[in-house]
């Protein structure tokens, strides 16, 4: 009888730790999977910015930094997966990628051959686009994937982009208003363009040039604006004139 208690209980305690064996293995599977997901994610989206760099500028620079970010997270996902062969042909697949963009000798064209789009709706998918990547910039920065200095002048030319649609948006509403004769909305726009102007960080040539040609608008408004209240002010002043003569104007004898 002994015996087969102790059978019991030993089968009891083989059954519990094959089942918490199971439990950690199938523990340490999920969040194998979680991992591997995770760096799936990131080349994912590292692959969407990659196609969008097309709306913007050429830079090879960027193109290059794009490209290791993809293959450091391929390298981590074969890594956490050694047995999905694929993975290593993909790996092989996108350093020659790497390889092909360090060769790209290519200039990279500035701010000013940006030329923003008429349609608002892509417009805004380009300023996502560039939000998206200085984000990217200096999430690989703070993993040390980055150097400050080639960070620095990358996130500059974003800015600059980033800068440049903002202020071309506001002037296009500004003259939007000034040629429907809203001249006080117009100057607001002009003048909030100004100001996001002055307070960019980094100034540039365009900031020069724009910074000018604004205010040459600014001061065509303030000169309309006088004007217009010149006018209001003496129609104001010929009709109380017109009123003061009807009041006073001697009265007819029936």
């Amino acid at each position: 009888m002994g015996i087969i208690i102790a059978l019991i209980i030993a089968l009891i305690i083989i059954v519990v730790v094959v089942n918490a064996i199971q439990q950690h293995k199938e523990k340490l599977e999920h969040e194998k999977r979680a991992r591997a997901a995770k760096q799936k994610a990131i080349i994912d989206e590292t692959e969407e910015l990659l196609l969008s760099l097309g709306n913007l500028p050429n830079n090879p620079s960027l193109i290059k930094i794009l490209n290791n970010r993809s293959l450091n997270a391929a390298k981590s996902m074969a890594k956490i997966l050694p047995e999905n062969k694929s993975l290593v042909k993909r790996v092989q697949e996108m350093e020659a990628r790497v390889n092909a963009s360090n060769d790209n000798n290519s200039q990279t064209a500035s701010e000013q051959s940006f030329t923003l789009p008429d349609n608002e709706q892509h417009l805004v998918g380009i300023l996502q686009c560039i939000k998206k990547l200085r984000a990217t910039l200096k999430s690989e920065q703070t993993k040390g994937n980055l150097d400050a200095q080639t960070f620095t002048q990358e996130d500059h030319k974003l800015a600059a982009m980033q800068l440049k649609i903002g202020v071309e948006s506001l002037q296009k509403r500004g003259m939007m208003a000034y040629q429907k004769e809203m001249l006080g909305s117009a100057r607001q726009y002009l003048e909030k363009a100004l100001q996001t102007i002055s307070e960019s960080p980094v100034q540039t040539e365009y900031c020069t040039s724009k910074r000018e040609e604004v205010e040459n608008i600014l001061e065509d408004i303030t000169s309309s604006l006088k004007n217009t209240n010149a006018k209001d002010a003496a129609k104001k002043a010929k009709a109380e004139e017109d009123d003061l003569d009807l009041l006073f104007q001697p009265k007819k004898k029936w």
